[in-house]
C-alpha cells in the first residue's frame, strides 16, 4: 500500500496467525486497488480492460460507497480525476475497518490497526486504559500537538505535509489546497473518519464546519498559519 502498517493485538488468545491474516488482507487490497500497479483491478479499469459486469464484488462496493460519499459531501469527494478513477481517499480507511472486522470475527476485542495515519481502535490497550493517539504538528512531524484518548473509535488525518498535493478540490480542479495543512477526524469507525476527513480537507478552512455539523464526528484542523480550529465536542477526547 506504499505506507507503514501497524497491528497490535492485546488479547491473550491472539496469535501471530491473526496478524498474518491482517497483512495478507492488506496485500490483497494493494493488488486490487493500487493505482501504481499496472496489474491491479483499478488499473485495468482505467486502461479500459474491464467492463462493469466484470468488476469484483469489492470493487463494486467501493464504487457504490464512493458515489454515496460524493452525494453526502456535496460533491467534495470525487474519485474521478482527469479521466482516471482513484478511490484511494476511501479505500484505505475502508480496508483498515474491514481488517478490524476480521479480528472481531475471531473474538478479539482489544487491538489497534493503523495504515498511514488511518487508525481503528478496539477495546483498551495493554495497560487496560483507552488507547492514545497523537496528532502531529505539520510544521514539525517530530512534535505531537494533541493527544486523544479513544475507545472503539476510528481516527484519520488528511493533509499535504507528508505526501504533498495528493488531494484536490473537485469544484476547482486546478487549484492547490494550501489553506489547510492537516485535518484530523474522529468518527464511529476509521472508514467513516477517513472518507469525511478527505472531503472536508478538500473544502479548505470551511471543512471543519462541515465536520462540526456531522453527528457523531469531531475534528481538529491546523491551517497554514499554524492556527488550530476544532469542533465543539473535540475536547472530550483530550
Amino acid at each position: 500500500m506504499g505506507m507503514p502498517i501497524t497491528v497490535e493485538l492485546i488479547d491473550k488468545k491472539a496469535a501471530k496467525a491473526d496478524i498474518k491474516e491482517v497483512f495478507s488482507y492488506f496485500n490483497y487490497i494493494d493488488e486490487k486497488f493500487s493505482t501504481y500497479k499496472q496489474t491491479s483491478e483499478i488499473s485495468k479499469i482505467n486502461q479500459g480492460l474491464l467492463k462493469k459486469n466484470e468488476y469484483s464484488h469489492d470493487m463494486k462496493t467501493i464504487f457504490r460507497l464512493s458515489e454515496q460519499t460524493k452525494n453526502e459531501t456535496r460533491g467534495y469527494f470525487d474519485v474521478e480525476h482527469e479521466g482516471k478513477i482513484d478511490p484511494s481517499g476511501l479505500v484505505k480507511g475502508w480496508a483498515v475497518y474491514e481488517a478490524a472486522k476480521l479480528l472481531q470475527k475471531k473474538g478479539l476485542e482489544n487491538f489497534y490497526i493503523e495504515a498511514g495515519g488511518d487508525i481503528q481502535i478496539s477495546g483498551k490497550n495493554s495497560e487496560g486504559k483507552y488507547w492514545t493517539v497523537g496528532i502531529r504538528n505539520p510544521f514539525d512531524r517530530e512534535e505531537i500537538v494533541k493527544v486523544v484518548k479513544l475507545y472503539n473509535k476510528g481516527i484519520a488525518t488528511s493533509g499535504t505535509y507528508i505526501r504533498g498535493q495528493h488531494i484536490y478540490n473537485p469544484k476547482i480542479k486546478d487549484a492547490k489546497l494550501e489553506e489547510v495543512l492537516s485535518l484530523t477526524v474522529i468518527g464511529p469507525n476509521v472508514y467513516e473518519a477517513d472518507r469525511f476527513a478527505t472531503a472536508a480537507f478538500a473544502m479548505g478552512k470551511v471543512g471543519i464546519g462541515f465536520i462540526e455539523n456531522l453527528p457523531g464526528f469531531e475534528g481538529y484542523l491546523i491551517d497554514k498559519t499554524g492556527t488550530a480550529t476544532y469542533t465543539s465536542g473535540f475536547k472530550i477526547y483530550l
